[in-house]
């Protein structure tokens, strides 16, 4: 294989969230603007509870915070999309990590929906959201990798400049056909993990 090891996005592209937020909301509309305002109030951002996060972006665009709160409690119920166990599958062996925007409880309840993983990385352990670049290269020095090994695999725009910038290789899985984005370019820009596989070389 071409890395010593890959990197994932946990949130967007290994999970589908989007269709949790939206039945929590009562249709898509409102979920993906209410998943929209939680990304913007968090991107970048010095730690703050994650909790409070979705439920200030909830009152912005007016859920109820008992919708909120349903979202939080539900938090284990994502399902990965169709196309990552199978990928995953023919990855087995290989060093994976995750860095994610949540916190540590609610990350690792994630992630075990999504596989299985030599490391789990929260903007809570790091103390900034991403695309700040201390949760890459938290994840990076626990598992003594150089970035230069590393593929990392965003899920949405500002993953892949803040992987870029830390200087790991990207493959973008754009699943919400998002523009590109301004401070950062991916090696491989595809809808979905079909593509991986080639890209690492297996």
């Amino acid at each position: 294989m071409r890395y010593a090891a890959i990197g994932f996005d946990l949130l967007t592209a290994l999970l589908d969230t989007w269709s949790l937020w939206s039945d929590v909301a009562g249709g898509r509309p409102l979920g993906m603007r209410w998943h929209a305002a939680a990304q913007e109030l968090l991107r970048g951002k010095r730690y703050r509870p994650f909790d409070d996060v979705v439920r200030e972006a909830a009152s912005q665009v007016g859920v109820p915070r008992a919708g909120a709160d349903a979202l939080l409690r539900r938090w284990g119920e994502f399902e990965p999309w169709p196309d990552v166990p199978p990928v995953l599958a023919k990855l087995d062996g290989t060093k994976r990590f995750i860095v994610t925007n949540c916190s540590r409880k609610l990350g690792r309840l994630a992630a075990f929906r999504a596989g299985s993983f030599d490391l789990v990385v929260t903007a809570e352990e790091a103390g900034a959201y991403k695309p700040d670049p201390l949760p890459y290269r938290m994840a990076l020095d626990r598992l003594a990798l150089d970035p230069a090994e590393v593929l990392f695999v965003a899920g949405s725009a500002h993953d892949v400049g803040g992987a870029a910038r830390v200087g790991m290789d990207v493959y973008w899985a754009n699943r919400g056909g998002a523009p590109a984005p301004s401070d950062g370019q991916a090696l491989r820009e595809e809808p979905d993990f079909r593509a991986l596989l080639e890209t690492v070389g297996v």
